[in-house]
C-alpha cells in the first residue's frame, strides 16, 4: 500500500520507513526541512513539504494514501509551556488527519507512551495517562482510536520510554546527554524504577503489522525489556563515558522529573501472542555499549 508517514526521518521513522519499503510498500513521508527531504529520498520515499502545523498538507497527503502513520512530535521538553504548545499541535494535526479518513476503513497508525500502573506492570488494556505533563497526548491518541466508530481502522502502538539504535535515543539518550553536559551518570531518587525498551528495529516491526493487519480501535505494545532499574541504565552509561554514577534530584530533569521518578514496567505478552510480533535485536543495556566515547 501507499502509506503516508510523519516524521519518517527520525531514530524511529527512518527504521519504519526502511521496514516498509523493505516489505513492498510505497511511502509518502513528511519533511519539513531541506534536510528531511534529502533524507527521506535517500531512503526511497516520495517526499511531502510541509510540517505537523501545515495541516492541507496532512489532509492532501492522506487523502494520497491507502493508509497513515504518524510518529512525528516536537520534542522540544525544555520547559512545560513548549511541551504544552507541542501536545497541541500535534492535536490539530490528528484531528486533521483523521477528518480525511472518515469512512475510509483505511489503516491510522499512532504512537504514543506505555502507561506506568502502580504497584504491577502495564499491559495494553490498561488506559494512557490523562494526568501529568504529556497527559494530552493520551487524550488525542484516545480521539484517534474513537475513529473507528467512523469508519477508520485507527490503531495505536504504544512505545517504551526509551526506543534505542547505536546506543542512542529515548529516555536513556537523555541520561547520556546530561551525563555527558554535567559529569556525572545521574538517576533520579534510588534508581530502582524501572523503564521499559526496545529497539528501533524491532519497533519499526510492529508498526508495519499494526498498519497491515491491525482491527480498528486496537493498542499495541513495542516492549521489548520489560523494565531496566534506571540506576543500571545509568551504570552503563558512567562506565562507558568514564564518568561517576550518583542519585540526582528529580528537577535535573526538568518538566520530564515526575516521569523520570516512576515505576513503569510494561509488558507486551498479548502484543506478541496476537500480531506474532517477535523482537529480535539487542536489548537497551546491550545497546548502550555502542555509546560513543
Amino acid at each position: 500500500m501507499r502509506v503516508f508517514i510523519t516524521g519518517g526521518t527520525g531514530l524511529i521513522g527512518s527504521t519504519v520507513v526502511a521496514e516498509l519499503l523493505g516489505n513492498g510498500h510505497t511511502v509518502l513521508a513528511l519533511a519539513r526541512s531541506d534536510a528531511s527531504a534529502r533524507t527521506a529520498e535517500d531512503a526511497g520515499a516520495e517526499v511531502v513539504r510541509g510540517g505537523l502545523a501545515d495541516l492541507d498538507v496532512l489532509r492532501a497527503g492522506a487523502a494520497r494514501a491507502d493508509g497513515v502513520v504518524h510518529l512525528a512530535f516536537n520534542h522540544d521538553f525544555g520547559s512545560a509551556e513548549a511541551i504544552t504548545r507541542a501536545v497541541a499541535e500535534e492535536a490539530a494535526a490528528l484531528a486533521a488527519i483523521g477528518d480525511e479518513l472518515t469512512g475510509s476503513g483505511r489503516p491510522f497508525v499512532v504512537t504514543s507512551g506505555t502507561p506506568a500502573v502502580p504497584g504491577r506492570v502495564s499491559t495494553e488494556a490498561d488506559a494512557v495517562a490523562i494526568e501529568g505533563p504529556l497527559a494530552g497526548r493520551g487524550h488525542s491518541v484516545a480521539a484517534v482510536l474513537a475513529l473507528a466508530s467512523r469508519g477508520v481502522r485507527s490503531t495505536a502502538v504504544r512505545l517504551p520510554r526509551t526506543v534505542h539504535n547505536e546506543g542512542t535515543g529515548g529516555f536513556a539518550g537523555i541520561l547520556t546527554s546530561i551525563a555527558r553536559r554535567t559529569g556525572v551518570s545521574g538517576y533520579p531518587g534510588d534508581g530502582a524504577q524501572r523503564w521499559p525498551a526496545v529497539h528501533a528495529l524491532d519497533a519499526a516491526v510492529l508498526f508495519r503489522l499494526a498498519l497491515e493487519h491491525a482491527e480498528a480501535g486496537t493498542t499495541w505494545h513495542a516492549v521489548a525489556d520489560e523494565g531496566d532499574p534506571v540506576r543500571d541504565i545509568a551504570a552503563v552509561i558512567g562506565r562507558r563515558l568514564g564518568l561517576p554514577v550518583a542519585s540526582v534530584p528529580a528537577e535535573t530533569y526538568g518538566p520530564l522529573g515526575p516521569i523520570f521518578a516512576t515505576d513503569q514496567p510494561s509488558s507486551s505478552a498479548h502484543t506478541r501472542q496476537e500480531l506474532g510480533w517477535v523482537p529480535k535485536h539487542p536489548s537497551l543495556l546491550e545497546d548502550l555499549e555502542n555509546i560513543r566515547l
